[in-house]
């Protein structure tokens, strides 16, 4: 293929992601205002034994990514790697799984629209929540537009920004720790400030258990790997790099931060409810460090935000292709630069509800417990993503050399049971009761709603026949 050549897919999509912009997809779903603000209340939870929390984590993840990874590898036309769950364990479980996944990119892209305005009007007070998000929400839509090359850049961009903060607080963070700098409180970095008094559960194994939930979330979002293949450039070159590169990188950032973050200051002494980056920065002497983290959750935000877009309008489109109902066709519009042009802009409509939603306070609390509810019902997607391969193992579709799941006999299961066990953890928090109850209520009627529709479709049919 010439190299300004544009591989076009059967569908009319276009393969025009590359290695890079792939990789920082994932890095841009997956690094988010979780660390950036989020980070201090997981560290004031569970202490130094926070950094066994994210490598556990981690190292599941990757094992997911590493099933997602393969079954694209075998057949990298989908557009999404939840399709695989109705192929392979369920058709009405595939769309449950599909619809749910959508709508939680959708509810996703709605708080970073939320959370965009609240960081905007730190600068600007004054103006309207609704014209910002409006703002914003317009113009990545119309990056998701362009070329899919073109959304490939603006990712690599906002992603580059988040990353450069995370290497100028390691630099920065080891100099402290080098000069042996003592801070306004009076105490001093050093190594010692992570390993002396050290105890796995400071604050009792009730935190430490609830601070798994709480990173599993913070990873969430490196799934988006498994839908860019169909439009990255020779996919079964481009994955397998992605996939194992991006693991590794993504733990290195964010345990490379949080050792860094508990090395400049004793752990108990930073403050939950402001972002351990803004802290850090000013105890070594920036005092635009608000301004500058402030610019960051910013990118951050609008970097989810485009990826959501990307996701949603995908994920819509992949349904669209797979429904057997003629009222779907109408989001299967591919436009002539490879977009799936309708799906996107319909995604896109939906996330317009949260300039709506935020200017009503009742609307605001309800918004949050659906969101939860829906953060909830991605680890039940992950699970029957698991399953999916687990099944794709026993399949005739198996690649045998292929890009394979290492140690899939025990890794699979033992994934599953971790998933699982996560689910199971939301039940032993109060606050986190209700969203996980929501999930099931949600799964449960789903399932049953699709399996009446199913079975008046086959009592109609065997009417006809007769």
């Amino acid at each position: 293929m010439a190299k300004n050549e544009v591989e076009v897919n059967k569908d009319g999509t276009i393969r025009g992601l590359s290695n890079l912009a792939v990789q920082m997809i994932a890095f841009g779903g997956s690094i988010g205002t979780g660390l950036f603000l989020g980070a201090g209340s997981t560290i004031h939870r569970t202490g130094p034994s926070v950094l066994f929390v994210y490598l556990i984590i981690g190292i599941f993840f990757f094992l997911m990514m590493r099933a997602i990874g393969e079954m694209m590898y075998a057949d990298p036309e989908q557009h999404t790697f939840v399709s695989f769950i109705g192929k392979y364990v369920n058709p009405r479980l595939g769309y449950f799984a599909a619809w749910s996944y959508w709508l939680e990119l959708v509810l996703a892209g709605m708080a970073e629209l939320t959370a965009i305005s609240t960081y905007v009007k730190y600068w600007f007070p004054g103006t309207p929540a609704w014209i910002i998000q409006l703002a914003f929400l317009l113009i990545l839509t119309a990056v998701n537009m362009a070329m899919v090359s073109s959304f490939g850049k603006s990712k690599t961009l906002l992603s580059g920004i988040k990353i450069l903060a995370i290497i100028a607080l390691i630099v920065i963070g080891i100099y402290l720790v080098v000069t042996n700098h003592r801070n306004p409180a009076g105490t001093q970095a050093s190594w010692g400030n992570i390993f002396n008094h050290f105890s796995l559960f400071p604050n009792g194994a009730h935190q430490f258990i609830n601070a798994f939930p709480m990173v599993f979330f913070a990873f969430q979002g490196m799934e988006f790997v498994g839908i860019t293949t169909a439009e990255t450039k020779q996919p079964r070159k481009v994955l397998p790099h992605a996939v194992n590169q991006i693991i590794g990188r993504i733990l290195l950032f964010y345990i490379g931060s949080l050792i860094i973050i508990m090395a400049i200051t004793p752990w108990n002494t930073l403050n939950p409810n402001e972002s351990p980056f803004v802290q850090i920065f000013k105890l070594a002497g920036l005092p635009a460090a608000s301004q500058i983290i402030n610019l960051v959750v910013i990118a951050a935000a609008c970097s989810t935000l485009n990826s959501a877009i990307f996701s949603t309008g995908r994920h819509l489109y992949q349904l669209a292709e797979e429904s057997p109902s003629k009222g779907m066709t109408f989001f299967t519009k591919v436009s002539k630069n490879g977009i799936p042009i309708t799906s996107v802009l319909f995604s896109a409509l939906m996330m317009i509800l949260a300039p709506i939603i935020s200017s009503f306070n009742s609307l605001g609390v309800a918004f949050s417990f659906i969101a939860s509810v829906s953060s909830d019902i991605y680890i039940l997607v992950c699970i029957l993503t698991m399953v999916a391969h687990y099944r794709y193992r026993h399949s005739g579709d198996f690649k045998l050399d292929g890009f394979k799941m290492p140690q899939y006999r025990w890794s699979n299961p033992l994934t599953i049971a971790f998933f699982l066990a996560i689910f199971a953890s939301l039940f032993f928090n109060p606050s986190s009761i209700l969203p996980a109850v929501g999930a099931l209520v949600w799964a449960l009627g789903f399932n049953v709603l699709l399996a009446y529709r199913q079975r008046k479709l086959d009592v109609a049919d065997s009417q006809d026949s007769l």
